[in-house]
């Protein structure tokens, strides 16, 4: 079982009935989404950052995510979704019918 953050001494563990933690979750310590486009899949690519001594230490490169609220009429409700730039683009050309249709056929729930 994990002890205490380190950064703000929180516990990381269990909450126990003999053991009385907080009950917060520090910010550092969440969980963070994967960096990936709901429509198109577009995901983080790897590769090497190379200095101007030409020394090669690893990186990633992060697709430009954002997260989108648009209007379903057929369902009377906005949904919520997590695309890249050239997923907001399809969006726009096709439809958001259509692209939650293309989400939920992937089996990812809207």
């Amino acid at each position: 079982m994990p002890g205490p953050c380190l950064r703000c001494q929180a516990y990381s563990g269990a909450k126990t009935v003999l053991d009385p933690a907080p009950v917060h979750q520090p910010a550092h310590m969440e969980i963070a989404m994967s960096a990936h486009c709901q429509l198109t899949g577009r995901k983080p690519g790897f590769g090497n950052a190379i200095s101007h001594s030409h020394r090669r230490t690893r990186r990633r490169f992060d697709p430009n995510i954002q997260s989108k609220r648009y209007w379903l009429p057929s369902e009377g409700r906005f949904v919520r979704l997590t695309l890249s730039a050239k997923g907001i683009k399809t969006v726009d050309r096709i439809g958001v019918e259509k692209a939650v249709a293309l989400v939920r056929s992937r089996g990812t729930k809207v």
